[in-house]
């Protein structure tokens, strides 16, 4: 007998979703068990919260399109995961065609932001996010897995589809140009 657990919850689910009489039910149980945790990762790729909504609804969508071709080589949630990643970094790259092609030939390179004598935690929250923008793509991928959803590396290496040490210079990159960011726009 199988110990109560995820590795059972994700069982049950697979089975419920891969049943055409009860795959709806097994959506709304995948979206009661995953929905607030993707969102909150694509949220911090995103920025926004109606980007991140529409990021998640091509990923469910996505995910509902495609479960019968799961392998289950991986754990539910990673697959979900990656999908989610992979939308996010879709639609960045999208944001990212539009903006040069409405911001050519104007002047992006702003002067850092100059900080008060006191700072809010509100502030220094906005100094991080724009300090995540500031970051290529992959950097800020892992730096948001690991530091935020707190993934280890071997999670986030199956998740990407690459090496540990490869992440473990991503993130270490990130956090230096992060840390080089606050201290050249806070002094």
């Amino acid at each position: 007998m199988q110990a109560p657990g995820p590795k059972s919850m994700e069982d049950k689910l697979l089975a419920l979703l891969r049943s055409e009489s009860t795959r709806e039910q097994g959506f709304r149980l995948l979206l009661q068990e995953y929905q607030e945790r993707l969102y909150l990762h694509i949220r911090r790729m995103v920025g926004e919260h109606e980007d991140a909504n529409d990021v998640l609804q091509n990923c469910l969508v996505k995910a509902y399109r495609n479960i019968s071709s799961f392998k289950a080589r991986s754990a539910l949630y990673t697959w979900l995961y990656r999908i989610a990643t992979n939308e996010a970094m879709t639609f960045l790259r999208k944001r990212q065609r539009y903006n040069s092609r409405v911001q050519a030939g104007t002047d992006t390179n702003q002067p850092p932001l100059r900080a008060d004598s006191w700072m809010d935690g509100e502030e220094v929250q906005q100094r991080l996010e724009q300090a995540l923008e500031a970051l290529p793509h992959r950097q800020k991928q892992v730096f948001v897995m690991r530091y935020y959803d707190e993934l280890s590396y071997a999670e986030i290496a199956a998740i990407l589809k690459t090496s540990v040490g490869g992440l473990k210079a991503s993130y270490h990159h990130a956090v230096k140009k992060i840390e080089h960011y606050l201290i050249n726009t806070i002094i």
